[in-house]
């Protein structure tokens, strides 16, 4: 298929900057009575001139109402589904008796890092630490791991499928860039507008918040892990007959995993960053008690959390890190013994 040239792109953009100024200057409420007088006062030149002004903030405004009204209902039940997985997770590990979810907790690290004694023990005492800087941080803990859990198990099942089709795909990868271009530029404050508007206040717009803003580099590495595969190994594999699910399955993504739990671990870091965030619209946890010392101008208070946060991200980090580790030591190339 010949690719489009550049100037016909020029000309698109061309065409829709022009259409953009006709826009902004009819729907503007403050235009001049005639066109004429653009050319006859000359004032318009010196400050920005407030006929020039894209509606978009009426544009996003009167379709959202629209989207509500006609898929609100399908949001009510979403809404409904995590609440009820947030809370089921929740109620059972704050159930649990701490020394059990310490020992389950040292038991998944021990294995995941292929029996690392060292990350094991670093992460027990991190645990351990937490509820040892303050007891009522326990309990706050697992709601913000559980929020982190919920919303990193969404993420990877939107993230890995879109990132394989952006690596299968190079006009789905065009198209999907500029939009995780945009989710990253965008205040992750931002996302929480559409979160409360859609789901209320609490844990389920965090969450929400939570996988827009952490998805993207799980996206992007899943995507470059793929395409970074040796084109030797695939034509190899093809040669034995492979299809593309077996190419897939059997080689790409067994390849690319050291880059896809990178990326999951990315997104751990970026999900507890977005907590404190979400503490500003009632969610419970760590990221709570640092707004709390910070409302009240308790540093002591708001250091105590912070450490906690900082604890809560390293043991998240050492496991997913210690299991990625493990990964790319398994795929790496037995070294033939010299005799």
């Amino acid at each position: 298929m010949k690719k489009i040239p550049k100037n016909i792109y020029y000309f698109v953009y061309l065409i829709l900057f022009f259409v953009l100024v006709f826009v902004s200057y009819s729907t503007s409420k403050k235009k001049p009575d005639n066109v004429t007088d653009l050319l006859t006062n000359y004032k318009w030149l010196n400050d920005w001139p407030k006929w020039l002004d894209t509606p978009i903030r009426d544009w996003v405004n009167s379709g959202w109402k629209v989207f509500i009204d006609k898929y609100g209902l399908i949001f009510d039940a979403i809404g409904y589904g995590l609440l009820r997985a947030y809370s089921e997770v929740k109620n059972f590990i704050v159930e649990a008796p701490w020394p059990l979810v310490i020992i389950a907790v040292i038991a998944i690290t021990y294995f995941s890092s292929g029996k690392k004694i060292g990350t094991t023990v670093f992460v027990a005492f991190c645990t351990f630490f937490i509820g040892f800087l303050n007891p009522r941080f326990w309990d706050k803990a697992i709601e913000t791991t559980t929020m982190v859990v919920v919303g990193m198990a969404l993420c990877v099942i939107i993230g890995i499928p879109v990132g394989i089709a952006m690596a299968r795909n190079s006009r789905v990868r065009n198209i999907i860039l500029p939009i995780l271009d945009l989710m990253q530029v965008i205040p992750a404050f931002c996302y929480l507008i559409p979160g409360i508007i859609l789901f209320g206040l609490g844990a389920i717009p965090a969450i929400i918040s939570i996988v827009i803003y952490a998805v993207p580099p799980l996206i992007r590495l899943t995507d470059l892990g793929i395409r970074l595969v040796d084109k030797e190994i695939i034509e190899a594999a093809e040669s034995f007959g492979a299809n593309k699910k077996q190419k897939l399955w059997g080689v790409q993504i067994p390849l690319a995993l050291p880059n896809i739990m990178q990326g999951i671990n990315q997104c751990t870091m970026m999900a507890l960053a977005m907590v404190v965030i979400a503490s500003m619209i009632g969610t419970r946890g760590l990221g709570d008690e640092v707004l709390l010392g910070l409302q009240q101008l308790n540093v002591g208070a708001a250091l105590e959390a912070g450490l906690a946060i900082v604890l809560l991200a390293i043991v998240l980090d050492r496991m997913t890190q210690a299991y990625g580790e493990k990964i790319q030591e398994r795929n790496q190339p037995v070294k033939k013994i010299k005799k």
